[in-house]
């Protein structure tokens, strides 16, 4: 006879890093003037990150986009809103995720000074990458839950518990410590590091 128990295991943890693309847009007849819309944003976006303690070795150019409305009009030679669109995006990558976090809300001051955020507006993914430290520890922690659980059975069951038949580990989570919908655990700082081992005992 066996029997075929849970044993959970769950940690609290904070991200430990942080990419955040920040996309804005020029548009204006004159390229010479949109790249110099385009400039001036940068600027911006570069100080204002600085402000919020992001420096500018933690940013780079990840897109450049330039076009051309009249040369893509198939036939509209009058195309509107400025001929030329200069896209680009500024990516942060850095560990102050706390300095990131603050940046993110403080977002509608960029358009305060005249930057147009362009694209969908997704805000900042936080990353945690200490997964591999906690492994250990948490099996640890789950497989003792799962042997607390078979020893009350066995006991209830007026049986003794033997020795381990199969285990296997589960697979790691990394969920939202705060669940909502449509929230996804990317956008949260703080996140929960979920694994769930099954074990088989035999039962004498």
């Amino acid at each position: 006879r066996y029997v075929s128990v849970k044993g959970l295991a769950e940690r609290e943890v904070t991200a430990d890093v942080a990419f955040w693309p920040l996309r804005y847009v020029a548009t204006d007849d004159q390229l010479a003037r949109a790249q110099g819309s385009i400039e001036s944003s940068r600027q911006t976006v570069l100080a204002f990150l600085d402000t919020h303690g992001i420096p500018p070795e933690a940013v780079e150019v990840s897109f450049l986009e330039v076009q051309d409305k009249l040369a893509n009009a198939w036939g509209n030679n009058n195309p509107t809103g400025g001929r030329y669109v200069i896209n680009q995006t500024l990516m942060v990558n850095t560990e102050n995720v706390d300095a990131v976090r603050a940046a993110s809300q403080d977002v509608g001051s960029l358009v305060k000074q005249g930057v147009v955020l362009g694209g969908t507006y997704g805000g900042p993914t936080y990353l945690f990458r200490g997964l591999n430290d906690l492994k250990p520890g948490m099996i640890g922690e789950a497989t003792a839950s799962a042997r607390e659980a078979a020893e009350k059975f066995a006991h209830d069951s007026g049986a003794r518990l033997g020795g381990i038949r199969t285990a296997n580990q589960g697979v790691f989570q990394i969920l939202p410590r705060d669940r909502a919908p449509g929230v996804s655990e990317e956008n949260q700082l703080h996140k929960v590091v979920r694994v769930v081992s099954t074990v088989e005992y035999t039962l004498e």
